[in-house]
C-alpha cells in the first residue's frame, strides 16, 4: 500500500475505530459532570480532525492551482452547499499559509473549525504580513471563546492591524450588497439583503416598523412581527404595504391532490415539497393559472405539456424547464426558469437540440461544464452523470412529479 492510500486508510480506521463503539456504549452510565467532560473531549477530537480536513483541502487546492471548480468538487464530495464549500476551501488556504497559529489551536482542540472560519473571514482582506501578526495576537485570546466572541476578537484585531484598509474594506463590502433567499421547512422561506448600506437598511426597517404599528389596530389579529414581514414582502412586490400582491410561482401538484382525493405533498419549484393543504391554498388564488402536465403513470416523469394556458408556450425550452424544475447539478437548487438550457453534448461536437440532450444548468454550472476535466453525460432515461477532474462521479435525475404507480387512478 502506497503512502497516499495508507493515509486515507488510517483516517478511516481512526474514525471507525472499535474504541468509539465502546465509548458510545458506555455513555448511558455517565453522571452529569462526566457527560459534560465527554462532550468537551469529543469536541476537541472533532477540532483535531477538522485540522486534518483543512490540510487535505489545501493540498487539493494547491494541486489544482486554486481552480474555482475545486469548490464544486468539494461540495460534491462532502455533500455540502457551494457557499459552505467555498468557505471551507478559503479557510483551508488561509490556515495553511497565513494563520498557522490558529491551525495550531485546531490541532490542540482549543478552537473548532467554525471558529477558525471566523478568523479566516475576518482576516481575508489583510496582507499576508498583517494576517500573520493578527494570528499571533489572537493565539492567546481565542481558546475558550464561542464563535461570536471569536468573530468580534478577530475583527477588532484586524481593524487595529490596518485601520486605513478597514475603511476600504467597508466600502468594498457595501459594493458587494446582494439579495439572497434561504428555503426553510413546511412552506416558508427567508429573504435577506446582505451587506446593504447600514443607513438604508436601518431606514427601511424603520419605515416597515412604522407602517406595521399603524396597522396594529384593535381589529388586526396579526402580530407586529407578522405585519412587518407581510409589509416588507408587499413592498418588494410593488405594492404600498399591508396588502397582498400578485406573484408568479411554479407549483407541481398531482390532480388527485388538487381535488382532495389524497394528501400527497406538492412541490414548489426552487423550494421543495410542501403539504397538500398549503398547495391547494396556493392553487386556489384568484389569479392562479392551471396547466396540464402529462406524466408516465409508472415512473412519474414528464412526457408532455398541455398547451391550454393564458400565454403561448416556449415549446421545447419550456418542456425541459418543467421537466428539470431546478439546475441539474446535484446540490444546486436554482429554479430552472432562471437557468440556461445547455447541450449535454456540445453543439459543435454533434449535439442535438432535443429534450433527450438538453438540461438546465445555472450560469455558474454551465461555465463549470466547460472547464478541463469535467465530463457531463446524459442518459436516455434523463440521468445526468457528472464526472469531476478527480474521476468521482455523481448522478442527477429529474425527480418524478408523483411516486411510481402500479395501479391506474380511478376515473372521474
Amino acid at each position: 500500500m502506497d503512502t497516499r492510500n495508507a493515509t486515507v486508510a488510517l483516517l478511516k480506521e481512526i474514525t471507525a475505530s472499535d474504541v468509539l463503539q465502546e465509548v458510545n456504549a458506555s455513555l448511558d452510565s455517565l453522571e452529569d459532570n462526566d457527560a459534560v467532560d465527554a462532550a468537551v473531549a469529543a469536541s476537541e477530537g472533532i477540532a483535531r480532525l477538522e485540522a486534518v480536513r483543512f490540510r487535505a483541502l489545501a493540498q487539493l487546492n494547491r494541486h489544482r492551482d486554486g481552480a474555482s471548480s475545486v469548490v464544486q468538487e468539494i461540495a460534491f464530495a462532502l455533500s455540502v452547499v457551494d457557499g459552505h464549500a467555498a468557505g471551507l476551501v478559503s479557510t483551508a488556504v488561509a490556515l495553511t499559509t497565513r494563520l498557522p497559529r490558529t491551525l495550531g489551536l485546531l490541532d490542540r482542540g482549543e478552537v473548532g473549525g467554525y471558529g477558525a472560519m471566523k478568523v479566516a473571514t475576518a482576516t481575508a482582506w489583510l496582507s499576508d504580513e498583517d494576517a500573520r501578526a493578527v494570528d499571533e495576537v489572537l493565539e492567546d485570546r481565542l481558546p475558550g471563546r464561542n464563535s461570536e466572541q471569536i468573530r468580534k476578537a478577530a475583527n477588532h484585531a484586524a481593524v487595529m492591524a490596518d485601520r486605513e484598509g478597514a475603511a476600504r474594506r467597508a466600502e468594498r463590502h457595501r459594493a458587494g450588497r446582494r439579495l439572497s433567499i434561504r428555503h426553510g421547512e413546511t412552506g416558508v422561506a427567508s429573504i435577506e439583503v446582505e451587506d446593504g448600506p447600514v443607513e438604508k437598511v436601518a431606514a427601511a426597517y424603520t419605515r416597515i416598523d412604522r407602517e406595521a404599528r399603524a396597522l396594529k389596530t384593535g381589529n388586526e389579529t396579526r402580530t407586529l412581527d407578522q405585519l412587518r414581514a407581510d409589509i416588507a414582502l408587499d413592498l418588494m412586490l410593488g405594492g404600498q404595504g399591508g396588502k397582498s400582491e400578485r406573484s408568479e410561482v411554479f407549483l407541481y401538484m398531482d390532480l388527485n391532490t388538487y381535488l382532495g382525493v389524497n394528501e400527497d405533498p406538492a412541490e414548489l419549484a426552487g423550494h421543495g415539497h410542501i403539504p397538500a393543504s398549503l398547495a391547494r391554498h396556493i392553487a386556489s388564488g384568484p389569479d392562479t393559472v392551471l396547466r396540464r402536465i402529462v406524466t408516465d403513470p409508472l415512473s412519474g416523469q414528464v412526457l408532455d405539456l398541455g398547451r391550454n394556458r393564458y400565454r403561448p408556450t416556449a415549446g421545447l425550452g419550456e418542456f425541459v424547464r418543467v421537466r428539470d424544475r431546478e439546475c441539474r447539478r446535484p446540490g444546486c437548487h436554482r429554479i430552472a426558469q432562471a437557468c440556461d438550457l445547455d447541450h449535454s453534448v456540445p453543439w459543435q461536437h454533434g449535439g442535438h437540440t432535443a429534450d433527450t440532450e438538453l438540461v438546465d444548468l445555472c450560469r455558474r454550472d454551465h461555465r463549470l461544464k466547460d472547464e478541463p476535466g469535467w465530463i457531463y453525460r446524459l442518459a436516455e432515461d434523463g440521468t445526468l452523470t457528472i464526472t469531476t477532474p478527480t474521476r468521482h462521479s455523481y448522478n442527477s435525475t429529474p425527480p418524478p412529479l408523483h411516486e411510481p404507480r402500479t395501479e391506474q387512478p380511478p376515473p372521474f
